[in-house]
């Protein structure tokens, strides 16, 4: 294959009117378009309907931060440091396809490899992307001295690092981390049974010789073996593998991210959104890493219209595989019946958009997490509070058409919830493997499909519907979700936040004694094979509404049962359950296998 060393790529926007028969053009800086034409006036501009095609001859091109192309960006769910540097970025366009036709995209430093910045019909397919020194590094262990609690193993990628006084520093291409958290991996690139976000802390580190380290005083020598790999890692998440922003009508087709520092793919404020064949995944079989990304492959915040996410792969990431929801903000303020001041309050989540007049909303009281009122309303006007401008607000001031409920009130912890920026969301044909925490996170009020998907060894829970307007602020209720015809395989080997069974419907609720209303509803489960060496299968908090049938309940003995949850089904507050129709392959006896807490009298059926 052939390399080019590309310093900036820019896709810069022209006149509306203005289109291209594009050719593209290797340089040391720009990939340029060229032939012009204007649209004569009064004829109509066919190419706001059809896509101009820009060809990348297939070759492998470097990119490299130092003359990356700089932007003030803020990025939900990432750390907020700004300028950042991006590779390529498309803004303002329209009706483009970019086809790497199998290049390589091969990043040097810390930069956003791919951004789309308030774009309309545009296609990306046909390439991967990388990092030439990751972050992530893997320690391959070779020798273990449990009475000397001491661990000979070799650093890959090789090179590119130091050791100070004892401690092991990562050197990147333009920075340097000391990693603080390891993620411990069996030789099938399977995460490691029941250990889960380990400390880092040997008492010394030494090098033997180039590449070959011996940590001495690290606990990991109790319990580790020759063939693990032990991926050491920060929770520091600068940037993702693609960034799409305030953009409707995109498409992922057959792109790949093989490593990124925080997300694989970030979409934000945007619309319409298909991913087809996009993965976030290793380079194969005999690839020598363990890891891909450092935090989840796809994760959409704030968006709305439609979301298709199908025949991927996602595997080695250090988080979910996919995570949908939007923002809750927190009212500070009561200016007076109409007139409000909100926050974002994740220090992860905040400097971009968060609503447009006319978006209807709706106020939650976050210990019970309950609709105050059962009240909606609608943005008059919307203007950042704390800034001139949106870019790096935290704070907005929010006009609304209509009296807020007297509960809203300066006093609380009211979230506001765009209901208006909630997409429907189809997830299909995927396979979730090897990956750290969760598989899929959905938590919008549209519907939801998650279908014929493969969750294979999730570390933690594979399916998870949330809501947490106390920690995390992500929005929201779900209302029809349908979970169907998907094989979970050995899912939940180690336990982390809400993972309380194989599938987990579990909203952050502080006060759910208390709690007179419910938060998810209208869940279907159904056609799903279980194959598990535990018992958890479904735990649902808070929901009114979910029926569980046709479903093959398959048991091995892969590992030992573990998890502190023994039942089958765990219910808390809920109601207008209904199992029935399933095949459980050591029986089902509801007194042993079934757990009901704070619920109403016939708020379960089993048929």
């Amino acid at each position: 294959m052939k390399q080019f060393r590309v310093f900036c790529l820019m896709i810069i926007l022209l006149a509306a009117t203005v289109h291209s028969q594009p050719q593209t053009v290797i340089s040391s800086k720009v990939f340029t378009e060229s032939d012009m034409k204007r649209t004569p006036e009064g004829q109509e501009n066919l190419m706001d309907k059809v896509q101009q095609i820009n060809l990348f001859p297939k070759a492998r091109y470097d990119l490299y931060e130092k003359s990356g192309a700089e932007r003030e960006l803020y990025i939900s769910n990432h750390d907020q440091v700004n300028p950042r540097k991006v590779g390529i970025i498309v803004e303002n366009q329209k009706n483009l396809i970019i086809d790497g036709q199998g290049s390589e995209f091969v990043c040097h430093g810390r930069m956003i490899p791919v951004a789309l910045i308030n774009c309309e019909n545009i296609t990306l397919k046909n390439f991967s992307i990388d990092f030439e020194v990751p972050a992530l590094r893997q320690l391959n262990v070779l020798e273990v001295d449990k009475e000397r609690g001491e661990i000979t193993a070799e650093i890959y990628p090789p090179g590119n690092y130091r050791v100070d006084n004892g401690k092991l520093i990562i050197l990147g291409e333009t920075y340097e981390i000391e990693p603080v958290s390891a993620m411990a991996f069996r030789p099938d690139k399977r995460l490691a049974y029941q250990r889960r976000d380990l400390n880092f802390n040997p008492e010394t580190v030494t090098e033997k010789s180039p590449d070959i380290l011996i940590l001495k005083g690290w606990d990991q020598a109790a319990v580790t073996s020759p063939g693990e790999r032990l991926v050491l890692r920060s929770y520091y998440r600068p940037a993702p593998g693609i960034f799409v922003s305030e953009c409707s009508g995109v498409t992922l087709e057959n792109v790949k991210v093989h490593y990124a520092e925080g997300m694989g793919l970030l979409v934000q404020n945007s619309e319409n959104i298909l991913l087809d064949g996009f993965s976030v995944c290793l380079r194969g079989d005999d690839d020598p890493r363990f890891f891909t990304t450092q935090a989840d492959a796809t994760h959409f915040s704030g968006c709305k219209g439609m979301i298709v996410s199908k025949n991927g792969l996602y595997e080695g990431m250090a988080d979910d595989a996919i995570n949908v929801h939007g923002t809750y903000l927190r009212v500070i303020r009561r200016m007076n019946d109409t007139t409000l001041i909100a926050r974002y309050m994740h220090p992860q989540t905040w400097g971009f958009k968060w609503g447009d007049r006319g978006d209807e909303v709706q106020f939650v009281e976050p210990a019970k997490m309950e609709v105050i009122d059962n009240s909606r309303n609608r943005i008059k006007s919307i203007k950042p509070y704390d800034k001139l401008g949106v870019d790096g607000a935290s704070e907005f001031q929010i006009v609304f058409e209509n009296p807020v409920p007297k509960a809203v009130s300066e006093g609380g912890k009211t979230g506001i919830e765009n209901l208006t920026w909630t997409p429907e969301v189809v997830f299909s044909g995927n396979t979730i493997r090897n990956n750290r925490a969760r598989g899929a996170l959905f938590s919008t009020p549209k519907r939801v499909v998650c279908e014929s998907n493969l969750f294979d060894h999730t570390h933690g829970t594979a399916i998870l519907l949330c809501g947490d307007c106390n920690g995390w602020f992500e929005t929201g209720a779900c209302t029809e979700v349908l979970i169907r015809n998907n094989r979970f395989v050995n899912a939940l080997t180690a336990t982390y936040q809400f993972t309380n069974a194989i599938i987990s419907i579990f909203p952050e609720i502080p006060e759910l004694k208390a709690q007179k209303k419910f938060f998810h509803s209208g869940i279907v489960i159904e056609g799903n094979t279980f194959e598990t060496f535990d018992r958890p299968i479904l735990y649902a908090k808070s929901t009114d509404g979910l029926l569980f049938r046709n479903n093959s309940i398959i048991y091995n003995t892969e590992f030992e049962p573990f998890h502190w949850n023994d039942h089958l089904f765990f219910f808390e507050r809920v109601n207008g359950v209904i199992i029935g129709e399933n095949h459980f392959g050591n029986g089902f006896d509801v007194k042993k296998d079934m757990k009901i807490e704070l619920s109403p009298k016939g708020a379960v059926t089993v048929k």
